[in-house]
């Protein structure tokens, strides 16, 4: 057993994203190791990455320990992360459990990639998911067809005759 390493400070490690020490080290079987290498945001890798392999499968929602299995993930980073971005709100259930739509995994897929893979700081990523947004936002709607004010007017005017007909028709 290392000296001095306690759960608090293995977490601490974690979350500052340095190497933690072996699990054989720990010696209380606490396992925040994977042999998945995506858990290490430190070891970068080219081309194509495991993040860009994730199958998200076709439900309505996602657990929080799903969404961590999918993504490579500890729940409790997806719980931070939630607090940090805006955009990542899963709803909870009547139990009180978080429920993950499929954007929202869309959405920690990507948040990760920043972070972890292009390096990004957390403000980093929040800033560029906002200028993501922001560029989505800004793009042109499709025009509706025009409509001339007659047009308009002899829309409404059936309208009205077919709201009259309705109302004759419940107090008759």
């Amino acid at each position: 057993m290392h000296p001095g390493v306690n759960r608090a400070h293995r977490l601490l490690l974690e979350i500052l994203h340095l190497d933690p020490l072996p699990v054989s080290q720990y010696g209380d079987g606490a396992c925040l190791e994977s042999s998945d290498a995506s858990m290490n945001p430190r070891k970068k890798s080219a081309g194509k990455t495991k993040s860009d392999e994730i199958f998200i499968p076709d439900k309505l929602y996602f657990r929080i320990g799903e969404v961590a299995s999918l993504c490579r993930l500890p729940a409790y980073v997806l719980r931070f992360w939630e607090s940090e971005f805006p955009q990542l709100k899963p709803v909870k259930s009547s139990t009180g459990q978080r429920m993950y739509r499929r954007r929202d995994v869309e959405s920690v897929l990507h948040i990760k990639q920043l972070l972890y893979e292009q390096g990004f700081t957390i403000v980093g990523a929040r800033l560029q998911l906002r200028s993501e947004t922001k560029t989505e936002k800004g793009q042109v709607a499709i025009p509706f067809p025009g409509q001339s004010p007659a047009e308009i007017q002899h829309i409404r005017q059936g309208l009205r005759e077919i709201l009259n007909m309705l109302k004759a028709r419940r107090t008759g």
